[in-house]
């Protein structure tokens, strides 16, 4: 059973995002003093006493005007009424009521879901009755007065609340495969969320930055269940000043951070770019799993071996990720995109693998085999002891060895691709640690390794 949804509906600039936060006890809502800083629904985990619950914030709500994304945002958030339980209306306390709070209400009368009226910016309590009375006009019940920003006044709105949510029932326990959607403004990521759901979930535009938040989407196929998470496009850092592209770009790099596996997607008609390239090794610094998704691809003029040639380029140019599997498909015509959830599926059992100390030795052992340590000219040579894995997401083995800085960068490479013929990990960076150790420590510390033959 999903988590029943409320809508967060509201003006431009009435603290939607504030109370969003405020109620989720999260920074995630982007908060920003510019209207229209909110565009995609947003999807954010709530609970207040026993119950739990999904609260999805909007863009702000204008009727008398349809320039830009207006209209669509105004479709957003008719999507997000489709799937409530309840909303919250929010308001401006401060500034008392509008025309446009007033055409909101009327709008919101012919809803089929309960509203619940929230005052907000109420931040004194005693004023807070005063300014939230104003509201009884709008005919939508009793006005709550809150404060997004101190809290005030929204205990007793979430016992509203509550009073609309479903009965408690026993939730089925899903492990969710958490995926961040990354890439270049434009690239086509929204177009490939909505083609992944089969609905307008994200707009997409033409304009650059049309997306500034990380949209969060869950979406199951057969018994696995995904999160599926669009971010804004990253440009260079020179080209972002501070405001809502800033935090935007924010949002998604603590995306790729709170994700399993992170979908790179490049534009197939600019191929790949030096930000393409930096976005790679942000991704494996972060140590997460990877699928590099090639867009556009029907746009392509192709023979019999483009394909090849391209996926060859791909794989020199993304030297951070080569590790990773590469997919060309089409988000327009949905191409292939059904299978990049295949790939994912690879990719995030990879990550989070756990591979047994005697089978690593067994690699470490033919490895040193076929290619011994590098041996100084003082006549010292590197020695490798053992190796057992100490955590996974990413796979993180410790080599333990006489002494680390006797192994150069060009074994240290040669020790990884033995590692990965051998074991696999497709999708996921590996990381080694080589570690110093005295030989007495070892024979302590290593009763129950297999030991490696140098």
């Amino acid at each position: 059973m999903s988590l029943p949804v409320v809508a967060i509906i509201g003006r431009p600039n009435v603290g939607k995002s504030t109370i969003v936060n405020r109620l989720t006890e999260t920074s995630h809502a982007i908060v920003y003093d510019e209207p229209g800083m909110t565009r995609d629904r947003t999807y954010q985990p709530a609970y207040w006493r026993d119950r739990e619950f999904m609260v999805v914030d909007t863009g702000g709500l204008v009727f008398d005007d349809d320039t830009e994304f207006l209209p669509l945002i105004r479709q957003q958030a008719l999507a997000a009424l489709a799937e409530s339980i309840a909303a919250v209306f929010v308001v401006d306390g401060q500034e008392g009521p509008t025309g446009a709070d007033e055409t909101i209400a009327d709008w919101l009368r012919q809803q089929p879901v309960p509203v619940i009226l929230a005052v907000n910016k109420c931040e004194s309590v005693d004023q807070g009755v005063t300014q939230a009375a104003q509201f009884w006009e709008l005919g939508l019940g009793e006005p709550f007065p809150v404060s997004g920003i101190h809290g005030n006044g929204t205990g007793e709105l979430l016992d509203q609340l509550v009073t609309y949510l479903p009965p408690i029932e026993a939730m089925s326990e899903t492990s969710e495969i958490k995926v961040a959607i990354v890439g270049r403004p434009n690239v086509g990521k929204s177009s490939l969320l909505n083609a992944f759901v089969g609905e307008n979930r994200a707009i997409v535009s033409p304009i650059s930055g049309t997306t500034r938040d990380a949209i969060d989407t869950v979406v199951q196929r057969q018994e696995k269940t995904y999160r599926l998470i669009d971010t804004a496009g990253i440009r260079k850092k020179k080209m972002v000043e501070y405001g809502p592209e800033f935090l935007g770009i924010n949002r998604a790099f603590k995306a790729i951070r709170r994700s399993d596996v992170v979908l790179l997607v490049i534009d197939a008609l600019d191929g790949v770019t030096e930000q393409d390239q930096k976005l790679a090794g942000r991704i494996t610094e972060d140590g997460r799993a990877c699928v590099v998704v090639v867009n556009k691809w029907d746009a392509v003029a192709k023979d019999s071996h483009t394909i090849y040639d391209y996926e060859k380029l791909v794989r020199e140019r993304l030297g951070f990720v080569e590790w990773a599997e590469t997919i060309f498909v089409s988000a327009q015509t949905g191409q292939r995109v059904e299978k990049i959830l295949d790939l994912v599926d690879t990719a995030a059992e990879q990550h989070q693998r756990r591979v047994t100390t005697a089978v690593i030795n067994e690699v470490l052992e033919e490895a040193v085999g076929w290619h011994s340590p590098p041996t100084t000219r003082q006549g010292r040579q590197g020695k490798i002891y053992y190796g057992t894995q100490v955590t996974s997401q990413p796979p993180t083995l410790a080599l333990f060895v006489n002494d680390s800085k006797l192994f150069n960068d060009n074994y240290r490479r040669y020790i990884e691709r033995q590692v990965r013929q051998s074991l696999g990990f497709t999708g996921t960076p590996v990381r080694l640690l080589w570690r110093s150790k005295k030989l007495r420590e070892m024979e302590r510390g290593a009763n129950r390794a297999t030991k490696v033959k140098g």
